[in-house]
Protein backbone atom coordinates (compact mmCIF):
# COMPACT_ATOMS: atom_id res chain seq x y z
CA UNK A 1 0.00 0.00 0.00
CA UNK A 2 1.36 3.42 -0.93
CA UNK A 3 2.31 5.67 1.96
CA UNK A 4 -0.59 8.06 1.31
CA UNK A 5 -3.14 5.37 0.45
CA UNK A 6 -5.75 5.02 3.19
CA UNK A 7 -7.51 1.86 1.99
CA UNK A 8 -5.67 -0.86 0.08
CA UNK A 9 -7.40 -2.81 -2.69
CA UNK A 10 -7.43 -5.88 -0.44
CA UNK A 11 -9.05 -3.95 2.43
CA UNK A 12 -11.55 -2.39 0.06
CA UNK A 13 -12.46 -5.88 -1.13
CA UNK A 14 -12.96 -7.11 2.43
CA UNK A 15 -15.17 -4.16 3.37
CA UNK A 16 -17.13 -4.39 0.14
CA UNK A 17 -17.83 -8.09 0.73
CA UNK A 18 -18.85 -7.52 4.35
CA UNK A 19 -21.19 -4.65 3.42
CA UNK A 20 -22.78 -6.69 0.66
CA UNK A 21 -23.27 -9.76 2.86
CA UNK A 22 -24.76 -7.73 5.68
CA UNK A 23 -26.94 -5.26 3.76
CA UNK A 24 -27.04 -6.05 0.04
CA UNK A 25 -25.50 -2.64 -0.71
CA UNK A 26 -23.04 -2.98 -3.57
CA UNK A 27 -19.97 -0.73 -3.48
CA UNK A 28 -18.07 -0.31 -6.72
CA UNK A 29 -14.78 1.42 -7.49
CA UNK A 30 -16.75 4.54 -8.51
CA UNK A 31 -18.16 5.05 -5.01
CA UNK A 32 -15.06 3.85 -3.16
CA UNK A 33 -14.36 7.42 -2.04
CA UNK A 34 -17.69 7.47 -0.14
CA UNK A 35 -16.68 4.35 1.76
CA UNK A 36 -13.25 5.77 2.56
CA UNK A 37 -14.77 9.03 3.82
CA UNK A 38 -17.21 7.20 6.12
CA UNK A 39 -14.45 4.90 7.37
CA UNK A 40 -12.26 7.86 8.34
CA UNK A 41 -15.16 9.32 10.33
CA UNK A 42 -15.74 6.04 12.20
CA UNK A 43 -12.01 5.62 12.94
CA UNK A 44 -11.84 9.13 14.39
CA UNK A 45 -14.94 8.43 16.47
CA UNK A 46 -13.54 5.16 17.85
CA UNK A 47 -9.96 6.39 18.32
CA UNK A 48 -8.53 3.88 15.87
CA UNK A 49 -5.77 4.37 13.32
CA UNK A 50 -6.17 1.75 10.60
CA UNK A 51 -9.00 0.26 8.51
CA UNK A 52 -7.75 -3.17 9.56
CA UNK A 53 -8.32 -2.40 13.25
CA UNK A 54 -11.83 -1.14 12.54
CA UNK A 55 -12.64 -4.15 10.37
CA UNK A 56 -11.64 -6.40 13.25
CA UNK A 57 -13.93 -4.40 15.55
CA UNK A 58 -17.06 -4.54 13.39
CA UNK A 59 -16.70 -8.28 12.76
CA UNK A 60 -16.83 -8.82 16.53
CA UNK A 61 -19.21 -6.04 17.64
CA UNK A 62 -22.73 -6.22 16.19
CA UNK A 63 -23.74 -2.79 17.47
CA UNK A 64 -20.75 -1.08 15.89
CA UNK A 65 -21.46 -2.95 12.66
CA UNK A 66 -24.96 -1.40 12.70
CA UNK A 67 -23.42 2.03 13.30
CA UNK A 68 -21.05 1.51 10.37
CA UNK A 69 -23.85 0.44 8.01
CA UNK A 70 -25.81 3.46 9.21
CA UNK A 71 -22.90 5.73 8.30
CA UNK A 72 -22.57 4.50 4.71
CA UNK A 73 -26.22 4.83 3.72
CA UNK A 74 -27.44 7.89 1.84
CA UNK A 75 -30.48 9.46 3.49
CA UNK A 76 -31.72 11.99 0.94
CA UNK A 77 -35.45 12.54 1.26
CA UNK A 78 -38.18 15.16 1.47
CA UNK A 79 -41.94 15.38 1.94
CA UNK A 80 -43.95 14.20 -1.08
CA UNK A 81 -40.78 13.40 -2.99
CA UNK A 82 -41.66 12.51 -6.59
CA UNK A 83 -45.14 13.95 -6.24
CA UNK A 84 -46.43 11.90 -9.18
CA UNK A 85 -46.31 8.78 -6.96
CA UNK A 86 -48.56 10.47 -4.43
CA UNK A 87 -50.94 11.57 -7.19
CA UNK A 88 -51.15 7.93 -8.30
CA UNK A 89 -51.63 6.83 -4.70
CA UNK A 90 -54.54 9.25 -4.27
CA UNK A 91 -56.20 8.92 -7.67
CA UNK A 92 -55.58 5.28 -8.58
CA UNK A 93 -54.53 3.17 -5.60
CA UNK A 94 -57.01 4.49 -3.04
CA UNK A 95 -59.99 4.04 -5.42
CA UNK A 96 -58.70 0.52 -6.17
CA UNK A 97 -58.59 -0.20 -2.45
CA UNK A 98 -62.23 0.94 -2.23
CA UNK A 99 -63.09 -1.60 -4.91
CA UNK A 100 -60.98 -4.41 -3.45
CA UNK A 101 -62.31 -3.94 0.06
CA UNK A 102 -65.87 -3.15 -1.07
CA UNK A 103 -68.45 -3.96 1.57
CA UNK A 104 -65.91 -3.77 4.39
CA UNK A 105 -67.08 -0.98 6.65
CA UNK A 106 -64.05 -1.03 8.97
CA UNK A 107 -61.25 -2.00 6.59
CA UNK A 108 -57.64 -1.79 7.68
CA UNK A 109 -54.99 -0.70 5.15
CA UNK A 110 -51.48 -1.96 5.92
CA UNK A 111 -48.53 -0.03 4.48
CA UNK A 112 -44.75 -0.44 4.60
CA UNK A 113 -42.35 2.42 3.94
CA UNK A 114 -39.08 0.49 3.49
CA UNK A 115 -35.98 2.66 3.54
CA UNK A 116 -37.94 5.47 5.17
CA UNK A 117 -34.89 7.57 6.09
CA UNK A 118 -35.87 10.40 8.47
CA UNK A 119 -39.62 9.92 8.13
CA UNK A 120 -40.77 12.35 5.46
CA UNK A 121 -42.07 9.57 3.21
CA UNK A 122 -44.23 7.71 5.80
CA UNK A 123 -45.60 10.98 7.16
CA UNK A 124 -46.50 12.04 3.61
CA UNK A 125 -48.31 8.73 3.08
CA UNK A 126 -50.09 9.05 6.43
CA UNK A 127 -51.37 12.55 5.66
CA UNK A 128 -52.67 11.43 2.29
CA UNK A 129 -54.39 8.37 3.78
CA UNK A 130 -55.97 10.53 6.47
CA UNK A 131 -57.33 12.80 3.75
CA UNK A 132 -58.72 10.24 1.33
CA UNK A 133 -59.61 7.02 3.15
CA UNK A 134 -63.15 6.76 4.60
CA UNK A 135 -63.28 7.89 8.25
CA UNK A 136 -64.37 4.40 9.33
CA UNK A 137 -61.30 2.78 7.78
CA UNK A 138 -58.07 2.32 9.68
CA UNK A 139 -54.54 2.40 8.35
CA UNK A 140 -51.18 1.56 9.81
CA UNK A 141 -47.70 2.26 8.48
CA UNK A 142 -44.48 0.50 9.37
CA UNK A 143 -41.49 2.72 8.54
CA UNK A 144 -38.17 0.92 8.48
CA UNK A 145 -34.57 1.76 7.72
CA UNK A 146 -31.05 0.48 8.30
CA UNK A 147 -30.07 3.87 9.76
CA UNK A 148 -30.82 4.11 13.48
CA UNK A 149 -30.00 7.81 13.45
CA UNK A 150 -32.60 8.47 10.74
CA UNK A 151 -35.20 6.36 12.54
CA UNK A 152 -34.76 8.34 15.74
CA UNK A 153 -35.21 11.56 13.78
CA UNK A 154 -38.38 10.26 12.15
CA UNK A 155 -39.74 9.08 15.48
CA UNK A 156 -39.44 12.61 16.89
CA UNK A 157 -41.57 14.02 14.07
CA UNK A 158 -39.92 17.44 14.21
CA UNK A 159 -38.83 19.18 11.00
CA UNK A 160 -37.16 22.57 10.59
CA UNK A 161 -38.77 25.21 8.39
CA UNK A 162 -36.79 24.43 5.19
CA UNK A 163 -37.72 20.75 5.38
CA UNK A 164 -41.45 21.45 5.22
CA UNK A 165 -41.09 22.60 1.61
CA UNK A 166 -43.36 20.48 -0.56
CA UNK A 167 -46.09 19.98 2.01
CA UNK A 168 -49.37 21.61 0.87
CA UNK A 169 -50.34 24.56 3.05
CA UNK A 170 -53.61 22.88 4.00
CA UNK A 171 -51.70 19.83 5.25
CA UNK A 172 -49.27 21.99 7.24
CA UNK A 173 -52.19 23.66 9.03
CA UNK A 174 -54.04 20.40 9.59
CA UNK A 175 -51.30 17.93 10.48
CA UNK A 176 -48.47 19.99 12.06
CA UNK A 177 -48.05 22.17 15.13
CA UNK A 178 -45.93 25.29 14.67
CA UNK A 179 -43.15 25.15 17.27
CA UNK A 180 -39.91 27.03 17.83
CA UNK A 181 -37.57 26.43 14.90
CA UNK A 182 -39.95 24.40 12.79
CA UNK A 183 -42.96 22.09 12.81
CA UNK A 184 -44.02 19.11 14.90
CA UNK A 185 -46.18 16.37 13.36
CA UNK A 186 -49.45 16.09 15.30
CA UNK A 187 -50.00 13.02 17.51
CA UNK A 188 -52.93 11.71 15.44
CA UNK A 189 -50.58 11.27 12.46
CA UNK A 190 -47.59 10.09 14.49
CA UNK A 191 -49.73 7.35 16.05
CA UNK A 192 -50.31 5.80 12.63
CA UNK A 193 -46.61 5.08 12.10
CA UNK A 194 -44.33 2.57 13.78
CA UNK A 195 -40.64 3.21 13.16
CA UNK A 196 -38.55 0.05 13.22
CA UNK A 197 -34.98 -0.94 12.39
CA UNK A 198 -34.88 -3.43 9.54
CA UNK A 199 -32.28 -4.79 7.14
CA UNK A 200 -33.89 -5.69 3.80
CA UNK A 201 -31.71 -8.79 3.57
CA UNK A 202 -33.93 -10.38 6.21
CA UNK A 203 -37.61 -11.21 6.65
CA UNK A 204 -39.48 -8.21 8.05
CA UNK A 205 -42.10 -10.30 9.84
CA UNK A 206 -44.80 -8.21 8.16
CA UNK A 207 -47.67 -9.88 6.31
CA UNK A 208 -50.70 -9.01 4.14
CA UNK A 209 -49.45 -5.56 3.18
CA UNK A 210 -51.67 -3.51 0.87
CA UNK A 211 -49.00 -0.97 -0.17
CA UNK A 212 -45.21 -1.05 -0.13
CA UNK A 213 -43.01 1.98 -0.81
CA UNK A 214 -39.35 1.13 -1.37
CA UNK A 215 -37.98 4.03 -3.37
CA UNK A 216 -34.36 4.77 -4.24
CA UNK A 217 -33.12 1.81 -2.21
CA UNK A 218 -32.59 -1.11 -4.58
CA UNK A 219 -30.54 1.14 -6.85
CA UNK A 220 -27.69 0.46 -4.40
CA UNK A 221 -28.08 -3.33 -4.76
CA UNK A 222 -26.77 -5.61 -7.47
CA UNK A 223 -29.28 -7.73 -9.41
CA UNK A 224 -29.20 -10.87 -7.21
CA UNK A 225 -29.84 -8.75 -4.11
CA UNK A 226 -32.60 -6.83 -5.94
CA UNK A 227 -34.31 -10.08 -6.94
CA UNK A 228 -34.07 -11.39 -3.36
CA UNK A 229 -35.65 -8.19 -1.98
CA UNK A 230 -38.48 -8.32 -4.53
CA UNK A 231 -39.15 -11.95 -3.66
CA UNK A 232 -39.46 -11.03 0.01
CA UNK A 233 -41.80 -8.15 -0.87
CA UNK A 234 -43.97 -10.52 -2.92
CA UNK A 235 -44.22 -12.94 0.00
CA UNK A 236 -45.35 -10.32 2.52
CA UNK A 237 -47.81 -8.45 0.27
CA UNK A 238 -51.52 -9.19 0.12
CA UNK A 239 -53.24 -10.24 -3.12
CA UNK A 240 -54.08 -7.18 -5.24
CA UNK A 241 -51.52 -4.97 -3.51
CA UNK A 242 -49.26 -2.18 -4.79
CA UNK A 243 -45.51 -1.58 -4.93
CA UNK A 244 -43.80 1.78 -5.52
CA UNK A 245 -40.08 1.92 -6.32
CA UNK A 246 -37.91 4.90 -7.30
CA UNK A 247 -38.42 6.65 -10.63
CA UNK A 248 -34.89 5.64 -11.67
CA UNK A 249 -35.45 2.01 -10.66
CA UNK A 250 -37.11 -0.72 -12.70
CA UNK A 251 -38.07 -4.39 -12.49
CA UNK A 252 -37.85 -4.85 -16.27
CA UNK A 253 -35.84 -7.95 -17.12
CA UNK A 254 -35.87 -9.04 -13.49
CA UNK A 255 -37.28 -12.42 -12.48
CA UNK A 256 -40.30 -11.26 -10.46
CA UNK A 257 -44.06 -11.83 -10.63
CA UNK A 258 -45.04 -8.19 -10.20
CA UNK A 259 -47.14 -6.60 -12.93
CA UNK A 260 -46.21 -3.21 -14.35
CA UNK A 261 -48.93 -0.55 -14.03
CA UNK A 262 -48.90 2.65 -16.06
CA UNK A 263 -51.37 5.36 -15.09
CA UNK A 264 -51.94 8.98 -16.07
CA UNK A 265 -49.93 10.04 -13.03
CA UNK A 266 -47.09 7.57 -12.48
CA UNK A 267 -45.92 4.01 -13.05
CA UNK A 268 -45.64 1.38 -10.32
CA UNK A 269 -46.19 -2.35 -9.79
CA UNK A 270 -48.85 -4.59 -8.34
CA UNK A 271 -49.29 -8.10 -7.06
CA UNK A 272 -52.38 -9.19 -8.95
CA UNK A 273 -53.46 -12.58 -7.64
Amino acid sequence: MAEDEFLSDADFGRYRTLIYNESGIHFTSTNRSILESRLKERLRDKGLYSPQDYFSMITKNGEELKNFLDSITTNLTRFFRNNAHFDALEKYVVPELFRIKKGTSNANVKIWSAGCSSGEEPYSIAMLMAEFLPPSWKFEIVASDISLKSLMEGKKGFYSDPRIVGVPDSYVKKYFHRVEGGYQVKPEIMSKIRFDYHNLKHDSGLRNLDIVFCRNVIIYFDEPAQVAVMKRFWEVMAPKSFLFIGHSESLFGMDTQFEFVKTSWATFYRKFI
